[in-house]
């Protein structure tokens, strides 16, 4: 316990290295937009509400695509709950569409296992099925022999009809997008999480929680 003026002194010198942080950050933002793009060549045919689309077809006329590949749901069935926990923490798809960028999320299960798991959750965010396809394994980037132990994301571009590969998380690449661990970093508890970022075992589906 501090007085007023003891705590404004603490918060003002950790106000100087958040300013330094958000610079560093701004610095990576922009050397991750200065990546080379790939063109991606081959033909992905995935399965929507809609029927057959291809990779083209998932921008929905937008410059930009990001995709969340959700991890394969485990032998019981049951749907991964840190990548449930990441697409709760997704915002409004109205700041991404006014953006000219279009999300969807994908995973390489049957649509209808999907379908049924995305209206219990009671999310609208798009999602497709990659099931008879490559596209999962193609772009949830490994590092080295390691798997990618986070959620893995990915970004296209398109110029007219081409699409090009331009971003892909690797093992701690995702954890900037879950709002959630962000706000609770401003607590005094934080995370109450032990090591770096991810040792959520305490995460489940929004509808199981006790309080």
């Amino acid at each position: 316990m501090v007085s007023r003026a003891e705590w404004v002194a603490a918060r003002e010198e950790l106000y100087a290295k958040e300013v330094e942080l958000l610079a560093a950050r701004d610095a990576v933002s922009a050397q991750r937009r200065e990546l080379p793009w790939v063109e991606v060549d081959k033909e992905y045919v995935f399965e929507t509400p809609d029927g057959k689309a291809g990779l083209l077809d998932l921008f929905d006329g937008r410059r930009q695509l990001i995709v969340y590949h959700f991890m394969v749901p485990r032998e019981t069935g049951e749907f991964c709950t840190s990548c449930s926990f990441w697409i709760d923490n997704i915002g409004h798809l109205a700041h991404f569409h006014a953006r000219d960028t279009t999300l969807v999320i994908d995973c390489p299960v049957p649509l209808e296992m999907i379908q049924a798991f995305k209206e219990r959750m009671g999310w609208t965010i798009p999602w497709v099925s990659s099931k008879e396809t490559s596209f999962y394994d193609d772009f949830y980037v490994k590092l080295g022999d390691a798997d990618p132990i986070q959620p893995g994301i990915s970004v296209f571009a398109r110029d007219g009809d081409r699409v090009f590969h331009t971003y892909s998380t690797l093992q701690f690449g995702g954890e900037l997008l879950n709002g959630t661990y962000h706000y609770l970093d401003l607590t005094p508890l934080g995370r109450q999480e032990d090591g770096l970022g991810f040792k959520h075992e305490w995460v489940r589906y929004h509808d199981e929680y006790d309080a």
